[in-house]
């Protein structure tokens, strides 16, 4: 690889570093786990970079990347560790932190492909025809999985219905994240 494209690549990875691993946090549950997934999306980044400019959206595959490989180390049937529950470091500024937690677990309770759509729908604002892109399905196959992951995560989290008038506005998941 030249050193201008080794440059553009670490520039391109040490800006995009945060989001995609706090984006892969939220679709394993563990910052551990969320790190590995990072580098192996990474890894796996670095090796097509010199056909970047033959990908249209850049930002969208990185997501589709990354988005496979926690979905592949969700299916491994052996894991080197044994995590154990763990509070995150600090709590999100405004919202409640008890909150917080409860979403995350609910969101660590769906299937991998739920909350990998809850994720790119919610916490990265892509549209129905984005994620799909990204996860390589069709669109109504991206609205079935939201509706069945926003359907259990209100189980999950006993929020009204909310189609009920009185019903509170729910906070959005940015805020509790």
């Amino acid at each position: 690889m030249r050193s201008a494209d080794l440059e553009e690549f670490r520039g391109f990875a040490e800006d995009r570093l945060p989001h995609l691993r706090r984006t892969a946090y939220l679709m394993c549950g563990d910052w551990h786990h969320a790190e590995d997934i990072t580098q192996t999306a990474l890894t796996k980044l670095y090796a097509v970079w010199g056909r970047r400019h033959r990908i249209a959206n850049l930002e969208a595959y990185a997501h589709r990347v990354l988005t496979r490989s926690c979905i592949d180390h969700t299916r491994r049937r052996w894991r080197r560790e044994d995590p154990t529950p763990a509070l995150p470091d600090r709590a999100g500024q405004g919202a409640d932190p008890a909150l917080g937690l409860q979403v995350r677990a609910a969101l660590a309770a769906l299937p991998p492909r739920q909350r990998a759509v809850v994720v790119l729908r919610f916490w990265v604002d892509l549209d129905i025809a984005a994620t799909a892109k990204a996860l390589g399905c069709t669109a109504g196959t991206v609205k079935s999985h939201t509706f069945r992951a926003l359907a259990r995560l209100r189980e999950l989290l006993g929020e009204t219905d909310p189609f009920d008038e009185l019903a509170v506005t729910p906070t959005p998941l940015k805020e509790l994240l």
